[in-house]
C-alpha cells in the first residue's frame, strides 16, 4: 500500500512586498503511513498552516515534491487537483465553517453530492458519521442550534464524508474550551482510528499532541 502522502524537500517562500525572500519551508521532508496519527506543532508564524495547505494541494511549493498514494502531484493540473483534493483529502479547520442555512446532516450530505454520490447514500452515511460522534439526535439542527463543540464534531464529519486517505487539520479544537476540546478530539481520534485514514494534526496543545503516534516540529522552515 503506497503513502497517502509524502514530502520530499519541500521549499517554499514569499516575498510579501520585501526585495527580500522570506523562505517558510526549507527543504522539508514528511512521510505518513496508512492510519498514522502525526501532530505538527510549532510557534504561530513558523509555517504550518503553508505546510497544510501545499500537502492539501491548495498551493505548490517552489520546489520538492508532494506524492500521493505513489502519484506525484507536482504534474497535475488544476482539474486532477481539485478531484484530488475533493476525493482523496479532508480538511478541518480550527473555526468549523459549517453551512449555517442547513443542518448537520445536509452539511455533510452536501460535499457528497459534489462527488457523484447518490441523496440516498450520502444522507446514510452523513446519519452513520454523525451517530459516530455522538450526534445522531443533533441530526436536523442547524449550526446555530448546536453548542461549539458539536459545530466542530459535525465539522469533522464532514470533512470525512467522501472516505479520504489522508486528513490535514489545523488547530481543530483551538476554539474550544479545555474539557470540551478533550472530549471533541477524543472523537475525532475515534473516528480516524475506525477508517484507517492517516492524519496530519497542527496543534499548540502539547498534551493532545502527545496522544498522536507522532509529534514533529516545525523548526526553521524544516521537520524534526
Amino acid at each position: 500500500m503506497s503513502d497517502p502522502l509524502r514530502l520530499e524537500a519541500v521549499e517554499k517562500g514569499y516575498h510579501l512586498g520585501q526585495p527580500n525572500e522570506i523562505r517558510v519551508l526549507n527543504g522539508t521532508d514528511l512521510t505518513l503511513a496508512p492510519g498514522e496519527v502525526c501532530a505538527m506543532v510549532a510557534p504561530s508564524g513558523a509555517g504550518k498552516s503553508t505546510l497544510l495547505h501545499i500537502a492539501g494541494l491548495l498551493d505548490t511549493p517552489d520546489a520538492g515534491r508532494v506524492v500521493m498514494d505513489g502519484r506525484d502531484m507536482g504534474g497535475e493540473g488544476d482539474r486532477a487537483r481539485t478531484r484530488a483534493r475533493r476525493q482523496r483529502i479532508g480538511f478541518i479547520y480550527q473555526f468549523h465553517h459549517l453551512l449555517p442555512e442547513f443542518t448537520a446532516a445536509e452539511n455533510i450530505v452536501l460535499p457528497q453530492l459534489a462527488n457523484g454520490v447518490s441523496a440516498k447514500e450520502a444522507r446514510g452515511r452523513a446519519e452513520d458519521l454523525l451517530a459516530r460522534v455522538g450526534l445522531a439526535h443533533r441530526m436536523d439542527h442547524r449550526p446555530a442550534e448546536m453548542s461549539g463543540g458539536e459545530q466542530q464534531r459535525t465539522a469533522f464529519c464532514r470533512a470525512l464524508a467522501n472516505g479520504p486517505g489522508l486528513l490535514l487539520a489545523d488547530e481543530p479544537t483551538g476554539n474550544l474550551d479545555p474539557g470540551t476540546s478533550d472530549a471533541v478530539f477524543a472523537a475525532l481520534m475515534d473516528l480516524v482510528r475506525q477508517t484507517g485514514m492517516a492524519a496530519l494534526i497542527a496543534t499548540h496543545n502539547l498534551d493532545l499532541a502527545a496522544r498522536m503516534d507522532r509529534v514533529v516540529r516545525l523548526e526553521d522552515g524544516r521537520l524534526v
